[in-house]
């Protein structure tokens, strides 16, 4: 957005510095008079320093040769204006009533140096002898006679100005340095007291960018006068303008209108960096505004509506444009779209996508992740939307706050309604040295089957619980991040189902398929290198009970999870375990029943249970009783040496 002010700027001081530089006379005294009363006019030296002549073709004028205008006192990139020749053409009807009427202008390839500073100063703003910022349409002559000086009082005005060629070299301070060559300019001014129309050309990335302008009272527009003005800003692809009030100082309010078919393209053609907006999202963009700019380059934004083609929104934003751009937005919108945001090409098997970057079928992409735009700005967002649809995610009403800070952003959700719950918390993308992804989310009464479906394309779980969450993954593409995650969590759902199985029938000896209905579900986890570990689920169902632990790879897209229900009611009360594996790939998990780890189980329940009963009736027999501290294996022992040391000495 700032680019589209400083074309403003830097036509409207262009205009006023060729104008005021065009007073130049026939012939010697002509040149003389003319530069001694742009000095007094303008508080700054104007020299030619060669030749000056008169020309008859194509029209009757001047010819100067090496003109230079002096740049302000404190800026420091040379002269404002350098012009090896410049040709004026003249009425000399005019000049014989004593008006100075200059019917033409024309400079080809001059150089003009244009600076401004953050506490408003900008070197094309004019100052006279008394150090008054106007330039007067009267000139005062001076005589080169010792005796006396006389007073000459000439009107002055300018019906045509053409330049050619131009370069252009714009220094804002806290931004970069900005050169434009090739810059063409027209101006017609026929009528002094009257307004003045005006077309450029200015080519920032070897396209023509075309500026039409016109502008009320042009005179006392470049005397700093705030004037009414109509601009209009064309580039492949789009356009911009204005209507409105501006003066030469920087200051501008009005109606501002953008809009464009291809974004990228028309940014491409102002010379900022192209960035490939999907639909709905900025591809293309139609945005009206009442907009307020200050000399010191504050923005201000207020009844903004934004057309992104698909997506609407509302609100107000202000913008300091001095250096990276410090932002403050207020948006608000309906139903959001952002799924054009996650659709990221994908290609099956190991061929690269754009630039090389690998993917697949089954994994996730390993296309690098542009994050350059973290740096483009500074400041907050905020945004209320009644839905959003993220691709992946569905929410409901939402108020967000999206923060900024040299290449960190913090995505805080203030209010989510999603999933038939509430969310808090907050995102983060760091890209201040390599790319980090991280964040914490609180989740209540959320329902987990469309959350889980969603989240890791796994539906088999329902019911309603609360789950905590954080999370971080460093790595320049999805698969680095998903394969580095570290974190923790936990989940309590109070009552649900698991698709797919019924625990109870299988138990009981019938089919395994079916639902199974649980009352009660909690587990812990931690995430280490793209895997998670979990070790102590437990579920709660009305005749079994089931612990689980095993892992699921976030980054593989597996699962190798198994879940022991055990039996209260069977095997005489003293319940039945039968662990279900849970294995494969996340599109296509296998649940079994592990019967070797159940028959381990639950034969070394019996195996206990025979090895007591063993050891009981070999006490009994040998007539040992328990002792304090001392195993069966231990008094068998004593009781035996005890034995045969009698028989030993009887």
């Amino acid at each position: 957005m700032k680019w589209v002010f400083r074309f403003f700027g830097l036509i409207f001081a262009l205009v006023v510095l060729l104008v005021v530089t065009v007073f130049f006379l026939p012939a010697d005294r002509l040149a003389r008079i003319a530069t001694e009363q742009l000095s007094v006019a303008t508080g700054r030296d104007v020299a030619i320093n060669g030749d000056v002549a008169l020309t008859f073709w194509p029209v009757l004028g001047v010819s100067a040769d090496d003109l230079e205008v002096s740049n302000a006192g404190w800026a420091d990139q040379g002269p404002m204006l350098q012009a090896a020749n410049a040709a004026i053409g003249i009425d000399v009807m005019a000049l014989l009533r004593g008006d100075i009427r200059i019917t033409n202008v024309e400079a080809h390839s001059p150089t003009i140096r244009l600076e401004q500073r953050l506490d408003g100063r900008a070197s094309w703003e004019f100052t006279n002898a008394e150090d008054s910022a106007q330039i007067k349409t009267t000139t005062e002559a001076k005589t080169d006679q010792s005796e006396t000086v006389a007073a000459e009082s000439r009107s002055i005005s300018i019906e045509r100005l053409s330049v050619t060629d131009a370069t252009l070299i714009y220094d804002a301070e806290g931004s970069d340095l900005v050169t434009l060559a090739g810059v063409d300019l027209a101006l017609d001014w026929p009528d002094p007291a009257g307004p003045a129309e005006i077309s450029a050309t200015v080519r920032p990335a070897d396209v023509p960018v075309s500026i039409d302008a016109e502008i009320e009272g042009f005179g006392d527009f470049i005397t700093g006068e705030t004037r009414g003005v109509k601009v209009t800003v064309a580039a492949p692809a789009g356009q911009m303008s204005l209507n409105g009030r501006a003066s030469t100082a920087g200051a501008v309010a009005g109606a501002f209108a953008f809009k464009t078919d291809n974004t990228e393209a028309f940014l491409a053609a102002l010379g900022l960096p192209g960035v490939a907006l999907p639909p709905k999202l900025g591809q293309q963009i139609d945005v009206a505004a009442d907009i307020t700019l200050t000399p010191d380059r504050q923005l201000a934004l207020r009844g903004l509506a934004l057309d992104l083609h698909g997506n609407r929104l509302s609100g107000a934003a202000d913008i300091s444009l001095n250096g990276i751009p410090t932002v403050n937005v207020q948006l608000a919108a309906g139903d959001l779209d952002l799924t054009p945001a996650q659709s990221a090409p994908r290609t099956s098997g190991s061929s690269g996508g754009q630039g090389g970057a690998e993917t697949t079928s089954e994994g996730w992409s390993k296309s690098p992740i542009d994050a350059s735009a973290l740096a483009s700005f500074n400041g907050d967002v905020a945004l209320s939307a009644d839905s959003i649809d993220l691709g992946q995610f569905k929410l409901g009403a939402t108020q967000t706050v999206l923060r900024n800070d040299t290449s960190r952003m913090v995505f805080e959700l203030r209010q989510v309604k999603a999933y038939g719950g509430q969310i808090t918390g907050e995102f983060v993308v760091n890209n201040r040295s390599d790319l980090s992804v991280g964040g914490r989310m609180n989740v209540a009464g959320i329902q987990m089957q469309p959350l889980l479906s969603d989240a890791v394309e796994f539906d088999r779980l329902t019911g309603q619980g609360d789950l905590q969450v954080s999370f971080l993954g460093t790595g320049p593409s999805v698969h680095s991040i998903m394969n580095s995650l570290s974190g923790d969590g936990s989940l309590n759902i109070a009552r649900g189902t698991i698709e797919g199985i019924n625990l109870d029938q299988l138990l009981r000896g019938g089919a395994s398929s079916g639902t199974t209905i649980f009352d009660d579900l909690s587990a812990t986890w931690n995430i280490s290198e793209g895997v998670l570990r979990n070790r102590d689920l437990l579920l709660q169902l009305k005749n079994y009970s089931a612990s689980g632990e095993g892992q699921v790879g976030l980054g593989k897209r597996d699962l190798n999870y198994t879940v022991t229900p055990v039996a209260l009611r069977a095997n005489s009360g003293n319940g039945l375990a039968i662990p279900v594996r849970f294995q494969g790939p996340w599109s296509d998990v296998s649940i079994k029943p592990d019967l070797e780890a159940a028959l381990d189980l639950n034969l070394d329940k019996e195996r206990r249970e025979l090895e007591d009963r063993a050891k009981s009736e070999v006490s009994e027999r040998l007539g040992i009783k328990d002792e304090d501290g001392k195993s069966t294996e231990d008094a068998i022992k004593d009781k035996v040496k005890d034995e045969l040391l009698r028989k030993l000495f009887d």
